[in-house]
């Protein structure tokens, strides 16, 4: 599969992660339920609720709408790899079983290749529309989930989003532009003042929130597509590579180059 995150109208959204190093990511946000095959390595994972740590040929399915600790560890051959799926809402919505909802993490120990087959295919189906044909797909992502019932959860119905997320969604939706308070405030039916009023009732104020969700996103493309660096400083808002540089390890505590330790693939852009 190409380096690059992949989306299907109507099935989903997939890409690979790689990384050359081990890294730790601090209160990475993720928003939707969402699943991860580790394929190299290890992901180690913590969270309010408790921690868990996966290995090659493993899983998990995660809830969203929480902040969780993550750091990727490189296995012998010296890189970290996974792939991740998302499903659309629909599919999520149309899906029904007996299984307990997953409340933060649900841990995939599969036996045999079954497991890994279905989420292999599933990805495949999204990455490559013009092979899968769109019931196709649908039906593999669905297949999936009766796979996690089968593992002991499901995705439950998304509560109503938190007014912190509903703004996060919107920033996230164009982490490019150059966003300022009467433009969300308006964007949101309130006043500027109520604004930051409600967001710091939750926690946090407009500026964090919009590094955070910047942040977030470069950490994704740096991990999931070949952009070169000033593409991803400019498409996350920054117009100088260095500022984005420098914001991005005050966030995380590495440089944005050490996500992929100067080795994507054969002459990866930098």
């Amino acid at each position: 599969m190409s380096p690059e995150i992949h989306t299907r109208p109507g099935v989903g959204s997939t890409a690979r992660i790689v990384q050359r190093q081990a890294l730790r990511f601090a209160r990475v946000f993720i928003d939707t339920p969402i699943l991860i095959f580790i394929t190299h390595g290890e992901k180690a994972l913590s969270w309010a609720g408790g921690d868990c740590v996966l290995h090659a040929g493993e899983a998990l399915a995660i809830a969203g709408g929480q902040h969780f600790d993550v750091t990727n560890r490189v296995g012998p051959d010296g890189r970290y790899e996974a792939f991740w799926l998302v499903w659309e809402p629909a599919l999520l919505a149309a899906h029904v079983c007996d299984a307990p909802p997953i409340r933060d993490v649900l841990a995939i120990h599969p036996q045999g290749d079954a497991f890994a087959n279905a989420c292999l295919h599933a990805r495949d189906a999204i990455a490559q529309p013009d092979v899968v044909p769109e019931g196709v797909a649908r039906h593999r992502m669905a297949e999936l989930l009766v796979w996690l019932a089968h593992h002991g959860g499901r995705f439950a119905e998304a509560p109503p989003p938190s007014f912190v997320r509903r703004v996060r969604g919107l920033l996230d939706a164009e982490p490019g532009r150059a966003w300022n308070t009467d433009q969300i405030a308006a964007a949101m039916a309130i006043s500027e003042a109520t604004l930051r009023r409600r967001l710091a009732a939750e926690g946090t104020a407009l500026s964090e929130l919009l590094v955070d969700v910047r942040m977030t996103r470069a950490m994704q493309l740096l991990q999931s597509t070949a952009m070169p660096v000033t593409r991803i400083a400019e498409a996350v808002g920054y117009e100088s590579a260095s500022r984005f540089a420098l914001r991005f390890r005050s966030r995380f505590g590495f440089a944005p180059t050490a996500i992929r330790g100067h080795r994507r693939g054969v002459a990866e852009p930098a």
